[in-house]
């Protein structure tokens, strides 16, 4: 179907819209360091707190029952990762949830694996079922898997394109009262009222591991500042992956200019690169 010149100015003026959003969030993202906490998997904790730290945010990996309610009462946002999942971890991060539910935090979920194991599974279901203020981010197969159906998926990699875990996220952001963030080559975002494409990144980017539980924990960050739909975090890691791509010569270099890029990113930069679709 054609649209006429008058829809394809509006949503020219909606992608404008949506850009300059992304632009003000990360100012105040800056302005603001928001304390970010991450309950998160042993393999990426390094990654995800350095992703945010070169954001400007402030990260804690903070695990223990103990001090949780505390944490809580003052963070802005729970991120919780199940990448190395294990039975004493689940009840430490069902407790977390209840605590960032009495003091209405945002809590991320990143349900690495979903669909690999009933654990993780079930998991995921339980903690998006408990979560007051919920933003989903994961891979195709996850989001598949966490809606119930049947998904392609080798560990913790996704062997379904992002389009094709669409109507899922739809049936997720229904059923939970949430946000979701679909990555991949095509990064998704859904909300109840909106979808989102983004086409930026690069082929590179999966080849370094936690590269998601990072976007992961940068949805954390934004949303701690109001930011919830994911949207400015999505935005944000696929132009600096797309530069940080091109000025290095593989994965390793790749893992280091990242965090480089992420640290000098400005409006400009985000103006000139973004590329956005709003449907």
């Amino acid at each position: 179907m054609q649209t006429t010149q008058k829809e394809d100015t509006q949503k020219e003026s909606t992608q404008k819209e949506k850009t300059k959003l992304i632009v003000g969030a990360l100012h105040a993202l800056r302005t603001q360091k928001p304390l970010v906490v991450n309950i998160t998997n042993y393999v990426v904790m390094n990654n995800t707190a350095n992703a945010l730290l070169a954001i400007g945010a402030s990260p804690i990996m903070a695990h223990s029952r103990q001090e949780m309610a505390e944490m809580m009462s003052f963070s802005g946002a729970l991120v919780i990762n199940i990448g190395t999942l294990d039975s004493q971890w689940v009840p430490r991060m069902i407790y977390a949830i209840e605590q960032a539910n009495v003091h209405e935090k945002v809590v991320v979920l990143d349900p690495v694996g979903c669909g690999a194991s009933t654990l993780r599974t079930e998991t995921s279901r339980q903690i998006a079922a408990l979560a007051k203020h919920l933003i989903i981010r994961a891979n195709a197969s996850e989001i598949i898997a966490l809606a119930g159906e049947k998904a392609q998926s080798k560990g913790v990699d996704s062997l379904d394109s992002s389009e094709m875990a669409v109507d899922a996220a739809r049936y997720l952001t229904e059923t939970y009262h949430c946000n979701v963030v679909i990555s991949g080559e095509v990064d998704y975002i859904i909300t109840a009222d909106s979808e989102i494409t983004l086409h930026n990144g690069h082929a590179m980017m999966p080849s370094i591991t936690g590269m998601g539980c990072s976007l992961s924990a940068l949805t954390g960050a934004f949303a701690a500042i109001g930011e919830d739909s994911g949207l400015a975090a999505a935005a944000v890691l696929g132009v600096a992956g797309e530069i940080a791509a091109e000025q290095s010569a593989g994965p390793g270099s790749l893992q280091m200019n990242l965090l480089d890029v992420l640290y000098q990113l400005d409006a400009t930069t985000i103006n000139k690169r973004l590329k956005i679709t709003v449907k």
